[in-house]
């Protein structure tokens, strides 16, 4: 089971030595250790790990016949991965239909825009992210060409974090306690300075124990394909 942001706090505070709340108060060593979270959290997602993948193919999410864009897109989108229609297997409603992502202002995105709408089976959709993204702004996902039929779509994306408390578990793989405890006491530690700057000493265990964590999280499959891809494979016809 995760450690919780709570269950790391006794641990801090003996680096601290302050074993019980008087200079610093625990909402306060809390809230310092969830942003601690949120700084590996970037980190990580940026390794491309897939940590943090979610395939949503509840149905909810859907290409609306006659619309350019994508319906029901849940409210936390960090990163899109992949869009798929659920139906796409063989004999199925959406057979052969590709969702294929393409910059909005890419002359085949153009053209997509401009052709009438297309029974959704053995075609392609070109798709394109806008938006600022959770928590700041909604997201869009704009597509071309639009549909005569509803296409339910399995939607894979990365997630942000949401809200955390002092009973959430903590959110990183790779047993990152000791970074989290690290970055708490570097940022505490700045309340009682004259600069009121972390402490670089604990900033710096911080940086190590972080540089370690993304190490051992950078390669999850270690079995090796039997073959290579080509350079342009995928354009190949």
């Amino acid at each position: 089971m995760s450690t919780t942001i709570a269950a790391i706090r006794p641990v801090t505070r003996t680096r601290l030595i302050e074993p019980a709340a008087n200079f610093w108060s625990d909402a306060e060593l809390d809230a310092i250790a969830i942003l601690g979270c949120r700084d590996l959290w970037r980190d990580i997602v940026n390794l491309k790990q897939e940590h943090y993948c979610v395939i949503k193919n509840d149905g909810s999410v859907t290409l609306p016949p006659n619309s350019s864009v994508i319906a029901g897109l849940p409210p936390d989108i960090h990163k899109v991965y992949m869009i798929e229609p659920i139906n796409g297997g063989e004999n199925q409603a959406n057979t052969g239909l590709e969702f294929s992502p393409l910059p909005y202002n890419d002359r085949l995105f153009q053209f997509a825009r401009s052709h009438p709408a297309i029974d959704p089976i053995n075609d392609t959709i070109y798709w394109a992210l806008r938006g600022q993204g959770s928590p700041s702004d909604g997201t869009i996902i704009d597509v071309a060409p639009q549909v005569t039929s509803v296409v339910p779509i399995s939607f894979t994306y990365i997630p942000t974090l949401g809200q955390m408390n002092a009973d959430s578990p903590i959110p990183i793989p790779g047993e990152a306690d000791n970074a989290i405890i690290a970055w708490t006491v570097a940022y505490a530690r700045a309340k009682e300075r004259e600069d009121r700057q972390p402490d670089p000493g604990w900033l710096a265990i911080y940086a190590t124990e972080k540089g370690h964590l993304l190490e051992s999280l950078g390669v999850r499959q270690y079995q090796e394909p039997s073959y290579a891809q080509a350079v342009f494979m995928d354009y190949w016809g």
